[in-house]
């Protein structure tokens, strides 16, 4: 008889961080800094390392590369040991990490591994990443990342991967055309969008407070910036949303107030994909097409694909 798979390679308990990757690197820099209110702790070259609020060491890190697109995933765990278990239970499932077990040898040091999900996303696990002093929560500039959209081709797939592997559980869908995944009360850290090739969707930043979100976006019209869709409140999740884009071309949110999950009671549910369970409020209309263009994206292959794969989905 053929031994059953681990379970759930750890415990997550947060999106710590997103890699993107961007040919535009100075003018994106200058943007999630000047303008998005992020904080830059350490850059080197061709790339930059930035925080919120919080005491994450940082929550965005930018890559200067020829293509843009999603860099890696980065989830926290309590310690080493629990990264090396996530090693051997990823083994026992025939996934060989591409990275560690072992020191990171980035800014923010830590402990941890990477590897790769079935559409060749970069995932890592890391503890004892350096913290940083927190600034406050009285500006209105994001706390840190709290959520990334990832548009999949497989939507079930992806959904089954992350549960099984990544140990994350569903807390909604939107029909069959979303899900929405948490690691913690959060009500979604990760959501799949069916699509017709693989690629980062949106990534979104957390505002403390529905006051600190719309004076952000006092902040961002005084740059001249405006929404491209929201204000509003979505259905699932209940959070409050406004997209964006960046000097790269790819979306990105400030949102708030996002449903806290308490696991014995909650059930999830399927939402209609309807305007009125879109947008509660019923303030920001229809997302424009040129939004949808940039959620969509470019295929993107991962980040360790082929160079040739990679100029093929360009």
């Amino acid at each position: 008889m053929q031994p059953s798979p681990p379970g759930p390679i750890a415990r997550l308990r947060s999106l710590r961080y997103v890699e993107l990757h961007t040919p535009a690197f100075t003018e994106a820099a200058d943007f999630y800094e000047e303008v998005w209110g992020l904080e830059t702790v350490e850059s080197d070259g061709g790339a930059r390392w930035l925080r919120g609020t919080g005491d994450e060491h940082h929550v965005l890190h930018l890559t200067e590369r020829e293509r843009v697109g999603l860099g890696r995933l980065a989830f926290a765990v309590a310690t080493p040991a629990e990264v090396d278990e996530a090693a051997r239970r990823l083994e026992a499932r025939g996934i060989v990490p591409v990275f560690g077990p072992g020191p990171l040898d980035q800014a923010g040091g830590g402990y941890g591994l990477r590897f790769t999900d079935p559409e060749g996303r970069l995932v890592e696990i890391s503890a004892q990443v350096e913290a940083v002093v927190p600034r406050g929560r009285d500006g209105a500039v994001p706390v840190g990342v709290t959520h990334a959209v990832l548009n999949t081709v497989d939507i079930d797939a992806a959904v089954a991967f992350y549960r099984e592997v990544l140990g994350l559980r569903v807390s909604d869908w939107s029909e069959h055309q979303m899900a929405f995944l948490r690691c913690n009360a959060d009500h979604h850290c990760i959501a799949f969008n069916q699509a017709e090739w693989t690629s980062l969707n949106h990534v979104a930043y957390e505002m403390s407070s529905v006051d600190h979100f719309m004076r952000g976006l006092g902040r961002l019209r005084h740059h001249g910036i405006t929404p491209q869709w929201g204000p509003g409140r979505h259905g699932p999740g209940n959070n409050t949303f406004s997209y964006f884009t960046d000097p790269s071309g790819l979306v990105c949110e400030y949102t708030s107030e996002v449903a806290q999950i308490v696991e014995d009671t909650w059930i999830a549910r399927v939402w209609r994909r309807v305007p009125e369970l879109s947008d509660l409020w019923g303030t920001a209309g229809p997302p424009s097409k040129e939004i949808r263009c940039h959620m969509a994206g470019t295929p993107d292959p991962g980040p360790l694909a082929p160079v040739d794969a990679r100029k093929d989905n360009a």
